[in-house]
């Protein structure tokens, strides 16, 4: 089972690395330019933001455990991460339907997952 986690955790980092670098390199008019029509606009400095957790969401999911450090963090990071595709979920419902929703909602399960099963003392 470790493994398996170990495994949802680096690919999610990379998801979240690329996702939030993106979001953090891009200008404001080429990230608008990729979205769908039916996108919800949110204001730059949120995007930025959200791009800034992202990143630290995905080094919390690798570090703390890699080091041996402060691995508490590591279900701390998925849970942020969990409350973030929440509201990903939630935005491209409004946006672009239900259909479209589906990614987000599974990459928020893998998350709450890891969230779950760090915090368990057994498989830290």
């Amino acid at each position: 089972m470790n493994i398996l986690l170990w495994i949802t955790q680096i690919v999610l980092a990379l998801l979240f690395l690329f996702a939030g670098g993106t979001k953090l390199v891009l200008s404001s008019e080429t990230l608008a330019s990729m979205g769908s029509p039916n996108q919800v606009v949110l204001p730059v400095w949120f995007i930025r933001f959200i791009g800034v957790a992202e990143v630290l969401g995905a080094l919390g999911l690798i570090l703390p455990g890699a080091l041996r450090r402060q691995q508490h963090l590591t279900a701390l990071a998925a849970l942020g991460l969990t409350i973030i595709m929440i509201g990903a979920v939630v935005v491209t419902i409004i946006g672009d339907g239900p259909k479209m929703a589906i990614m987000p909602l599974i990459v928020g399960l893998l998350c709450g997952l890891v969230a779950y099963a760090r915090m368990k003392p057994s498989l830290k």
